[in-house]
């Protein structure tokens, strides 16, 4: 709340000390929106343990591979946007994004194999503000963007033996606390209405463990060999990583 009372000042702020602007996207005539594709590395420790822990115990023809990027999309809104005669341009924001990386694997002996495979998705909602500067007509450079995301978790680990599919579902609290900043380029294709968006920057993410319906943490589930490491005092997901957005932005004026 204290940063969010803080983006609305800054944005008063600069509405009070220029006095001639624009306005756009949502604020005194247009509404915008926007979608593109997402991609997120992270470090999911605690995941990538377990797997090594599998891929060397279990029989395993085709190693399960380890988790170290996702890909989904982006759909947003522009809230608020506001253009000034230096070129200063301000935008409020919210999105929703889903992002996920699966692998597989096989163990057996080369009769009655069982395929195994995760699916690790992360689903957020996001309230965000950038600050850019337009200094030509169809480029501008989008100095600084940030916001703050609310993950949701879910990893889904399905086993396919002869005749029968088990699939184990475990998720994240809800709203798990994150963040998001970078900058990048926009082109307008057409100014106001069209333009193509490219931004690249840092996502923080932290998972401390995953819990089934019948409250059942993953770590918890998990009886490891004495010669092998505890990694139940590791999180899934260690720390997030770089991002990147390929976005198209559209204006639509409100009549």
């Amino acid at each position: 709340m204290r940063l969010l009372s803080s983006i609305v000042f800054f944005i008063t702020v600069l509405s009070n000390l220029t006095h001639s602007q624009t306005f756009g996207f949502g604020c005194l005539g247009f509404f915008g929106g926007y979608g593109g594709f997402t991609y997120q590395q992270y470090d999911a420790a605690g995941l990538n343990d377990y797997l090594k822990f599998f891929n060397q115990f279990e029989n395993t023809i085709d190693p399960i591979g380890e988790f170290t990027s996702a890909t989904g999309y982006r759909v947003g809104l522009n809230l608020f946007r506001a253009t000034f005669e230096n070129g200063i341009i301000v935008t409020a924001k919210g999105f929703y994004q889903y992002l996920s990386e699966k692998n597989k694997g096989t163990v057996g002996v080369g009769v009655n194999n069982d395929n195994y495979s995760m699916d690790l998705t992360l689903k957020n909602w996001s309230l965000g503000f950038d600050v850019g500067w337009e200094f030509t007509k169809v480029i501008s450079w989008k100095i600084l963007d940030g916001s703050l995301n609310f993950n949701n978790v879910t990893l889904t680990q399905t086993t396919d033996l002869p005749g029968e599919t088990i699939v184990n579902k475990y998720k994240s609290d809800s709203g798990v606390f994150g963040y998001s900043i970078g900058t990048g380029i926009i082109v307008s294709v057409i100014r106001d209405y069209i333009s193509v968006e490219g931004l690249a920057g840092y996502t923080y993410l932290e998972v401390d463990d995953l819990t089934n319906e019948q409250g059942i943490q993953f770590f918890g589930d998990i009886v490891l060999p004495a010669i092998y490491p505890n990694i139940s005092s590791s999180k899934i997901i260690e720390s997030g990583g770089f991002s990147a957005v390929i976005q198209i932005n559209v204006g639509f004026p409100l009549l």
